[in-house]
């Protein structure tokens, strides 16, 4: 395992930073807890040392069960959760209504919305301190943007809770450039985490040059695309109730052949390292200028084991080149081939 720091906060992170949003359960058809428990210490046993949760990830769930997997293992992990997507209040911007299964479409269920008030971030540390049976959290990330609350508000209290100790470095997420400049206008930020994978790259002009220019990490969430870009689905494939991808035209059979059709040309790189297509493209992904870690789901020990091993494959100069090659021959037609989703369903990561 390789490890970097996070911003200028003094922790060293795994590059593989272990993602526990399919954790939780919600938007991912459900998950098996102890199974999840058990991928969790597979990972930290691999030596990947951070772990990203959140709130909403299961509505609490992911959060207790990163604390149950962690009971006793504490000194050895750095965990990593978010403030700023709530549903114990009906105020700040709506957001999305949910009920155990996933996003409804008819406003059943629960109200969540984006809401960053002093107030309600100081309710949610609570809230998280206590499902993670923790007394502090190494990273706390604004999880979305919320533009009810005043930015030097927002960063008065997350300043506050770093100085109580609560909290030892302050992150964003799902923010632009311009929130990162109020942001750091206030006081130093260590992180931001946005959604980067081979679909979503003009993050790279964007946040990632930001961050780079500035002392930041960046962390990539979703590098895989939640799984399409394994290869290990297939037009057979089929995803369950409550599943976001069931809703994602990119995840239709007749797509999922034409990736799988690019990812074929990787083999041979795959083949001299000994390894697997997961694994490549995460090490193509840590490659990347400015992308400092990525952030990677796992529900069952064997992904959280395949998952660790990517910070392992050093790629060449040269397969960098010929995976670049592959790349561009096949992303523009495939990200214009479709887009869009077949419901509104948002995405909460």
């Amino acid at each position: 395992m390789k490890y970097r720091p996070i911003g200028s906060s003094g922790m060293q992170a795994s590059t593989i930073i272990l993602g526990t949003w399919a954790t939780g359960g919600f938007q991912w058809g459900g998950t098996d807890a102890q199974e999840s428990i058990r991928a969790i210490h597979a990972a930290m046993d691999e030596g990947i040392n951070t772990i990203d949760t959140a709130p909403v990830y299961g509505f609490g769930e992911s959060e207790i069960r990163v604390g149950k997997a962690v009971k006793g293992r504490r000194d050895r992990v750095l965990l990593a959760t978010k403030c700023g997507v709530v549903w114990h209040i009906e105020k700040g911007q709506f957001f999305f209504s949910a009920d155990d299964h996933g996003p409804t479409q008819d406003g059943s269920g629960r109200k969540v919305y984006r809401y960053l008030h002093p107030q309600s971030i100081r309710y949610e540390i609570e809230q998280s301190l206590h499902r993670l049976s923790t007394d502090y959290i190494d990273l706390y990330q604004v999880h979305w943007m919320d533009d009810t609350t005043p930015i030097p508000e927002i960063m008065n209290v997350l300043l506050e809770l770093k100085k109580e100790g609560k909290i030892r470095a302050i992150g964003v997420s799902n923010a632009t450039v311009e929130h990162l400049e109020q942001y750091r206008a206030e006081d130093v930020i260590d992180s931001d985490q946005e959604r980067y994978s081979l679909f979503d790259r003009e993050i790279e002009k964007k946040n990632i040059r930001y961050c780079t220019n500035h002392a930041m990490s960046f962390i990539a969430y979703s590098p895989l695309f939640h799984g399409l870009l394994t290869g290990r689905m297939t037009g057979k494939t089929r995803f369950g109730q409550g599943d976001i991808r069931s809703t994602r035209l990119r995840f239709a059979p007749d797509y999922i052949e034409k990736v799988n059709q690019m990812l074929l040309r990787l083999d041979p790189i795959v083949a001299s390292h000994q390894t697997t297509t997961t694994r490549l493209v995460l090490a193509y992904m840590l490659r990347q200028p400015g992308c400092t870690h990525v952030v990677v789901g796992a529900r069952k020990v064997a992904h959280a084991c395949e998952n660790a091993k990517a910070a392992d494959v050093d790629l060449s100069a040269e397969q960098i080149h010929t995976m670049n090659q592959i790349f561009s021959d096949y992303l523009p037609r495939l990200s214009t081939e479709t887009t869009a989703v077949k419901n509104k369903d948002p995405s909460v990561a």
